[in-house]
């Protein structure tokens, strides 16, 4: 039974990771990023529901008075 050649592997393997390197750069770099985060003014939207007007109070197990 003969043997696995893998004396081209390395070569294989470190050319197919560069090339995929230089494609993911070539994708990346068509893309055009905004100059700062804040030139983008986003409208927020401000929704009505029931328990916004009504005051309400989380307790806490620790915070219960003592029976």
């Amino acid at each position: 039974m003969p043997q696995l050649d893998t004396s081209t592997w390395f070569i294989t393997i470190t050319s197919m990771i560069m090339t995929l390197f230089i494609l993911f750069q070539l994708k990346i770099s068509n893309y055009s990023y905004p100059a700062s985060p804040e030139s983008i003014e986003l409208k927020t939207q401000k929704h009505s529901t029931p328990w916004e007007m009504k005051w309400t109070k989380i307790y806490l197990p620790l915070s219960l008075p003592l029976r």
